[in-house]
């Protein structure tokens, strides 16, 4: 229990905010060209998320970044993101790397992620994270592993929160 909660205070706890979804599978090319209009990447997009795929919008692809703990760089098709989802037994941090992302927390407004900016979703938290609408993203996602921690997936993002979420993106821009 205290090894979480380090996990979980190390990099500060944040907030999530919403974004919007695409359906068309985009390749990993695709998506790496979208990625170097807003400043290139830094780790590979990875292999083709199957596992998941039911759970997220549009495309989506993991790089495992270490054989050891649960760090995985994830890689949003433009507009891609998850369902909502909670995190049982562990908390999720969010590292984001590049493009330009949104996460939005149950109840709460959806906030814009830029490279750079971190947000610890808390154990037990409903949530959803991705794209912003019309670009693509690159966050590390960092988890504790072991015995009792599991995602729940839960229903899509509906088109108003989507709505919302672009209009957070936009009021940023």
């Amino acid at each position: 229990m205290l090894m979480k909660l380090l996990l979980c205070a190390a990099l500060g706890m944040g907030f999530f905010l919403p974004r919007p979804a695409v359906a068309a599978a985009v390749t990993p090319e695709a998506i790496a060209q979208a990625l170097a209009k807003e400043g290139g990447t830094v780790f590979p997009i990875g292999m083709t998320n199957e596992k998941n795929a039911a759970y997220f919008s549009g495309a989506s692809y993991v790089s495992l970044l270490s054989d050891r703990l649960p760090v995985v760089n994830v890689t949003f098709a433009p507009g891609a993101h998850t369902n909502w989802h909670i995190h049982h037994g562990t908390c999720q941090v969010l590292i984001a790397e590049s493009g330009l992302g949104m996460v939005q927390i149950w109840g709460g407004a959806p906030r814009v992620l830029h490279p750079g900016e971190t947000v610890t979703i808390p154990e037990g938290v409903k949530h959803w994270h991705g794209a912003a609408p019309g670009h693509a993203f690159q966050h590390i996602a960092v988890m504790q592993g072991g015995a009792g921690a599991s995602t729940e997936w839960l229903e899509p993002v509906i088109a108003e929160q989507e709505e919302l979420a672009k209009s957070q993106e936009e009021a940023e821009e």
